[in-house]
């Protein structure tokens, strides 16, 4: 389980980018993070393994207090938390086996990670990750080979070969089309449901986060203004986080383009990658 209390974030310029969040997460919960431009999303993403140190509060993985390790121990705790990056974060010039097996650099000596000594074992659970996430057949190609689509599943591959507690997402669809979008939504949360693992996931689309997430956070200037499942985003619940609009008429055509993606969902899981 992660525990947020009390954190706040405030940068040199005076701006308060997170105000008193208190969130849990229990395990297995995939819990997607809206809100609007500048509400805080990606922060709180980055204060919870702290590669945005939080101004006040704490964060707990189970019973480990994540803001008070040294940087020595946070580097050992970041092993039990995967990150999956907006802009996918491959080296380009390493295949797509190099940039999995980099999610086991924690776990190795600084010359076995230098000259790629991984234990057999690493390269056996890459393949099995690489299989399950569509790219088995990809394994000795280049990052800058890869669509979009398929890097997000390398990131998800190196995620997962962390073998994390949690998973903490930043806009994993934010360059991606809407087919490939879903796609990886859907992957996320069945490996999620698999592993037993907790996500928190910083999404801009709202129809995106009804779909695919159990529970839903929405950020407003740095603050909670909703909590709660994800059939309850309401017009009020919508005004609230993002503002005044015509929410109505945009849930509407949102609810029918889910419905049809709905339809086709058997057959594009079966699908590759765009």
């Amino acid at each position: 389980m992660l525990k947020i209390r009390n954190l706040k974030k405030t940068y040199k310029t005076g701006d308060e980018a997170l105000k008193s969040v208190d969130i849990d997460i229990p395990t297995s919960q995939v819990m997607a993070l809206i809100g609007p431009s500048g509400a805080g999303k990606s922060t709180l993403i980055r204060c919870i393994n702290r590669l945005v140190e939080p101004t006040i509060g704490q964060v707990f993985l189970n019973d480990l207090d994540l803001t008070k390790l040294s940087r020595r121990k946070l580097r050992f705790a970041r092993r039990r938390i995967g990150m999956i990056f907006q802009e996918y974060a491959l080296v380009e010039r390493l295949t797509v086996m190099e940039n999995v097996l980099s999610g086991r650099l924690g776990y190795v000596g600084f010359w076995r990670s230098y000259f790629r000594k991984f234990p057999q074992a690493d390269f056996k659970e890459a393949f099995r990750l690489l299989a399950r996430v569509g790219l088995e057949e990809m394994a000795d190609k280049r990052a800058d080979e890869l669509s979009g689509g398929q890097r997000q599943r390398v990131g998800i591959a190196r995620a997962l070969i962390q073998n994390p507690e949690i998973l903490l997402v930043d806009e994993p669809t934010a360059s991606l089309d809407p087919k490939t979008s879903r796609q990886i939504m859907r992957l996320i949360t069945e490996l999620c449901q698999e592993r037993q693992l907790a996500a928190i996931i910083n999404i801009h689309d709202v129809g995106l986060a009804e779909m695919f997430a159990q529970r839903i956070v929405g950020l407003q200037r740095g603050a909670t203004v909703y909590d709660g499942l994800n059939n309850g985003l309401n017009p009020e619940v919508l005004t609230k986080i993002y503002g005044e609009e015509d929410w109505t008429k945009k849930k509407k055509g949102t609810q029918n383009e889910d419905s049809e993606a709905s339809s086709g969902s058997e057959k594009e899981v079966m699908e590759g990658i765009v």
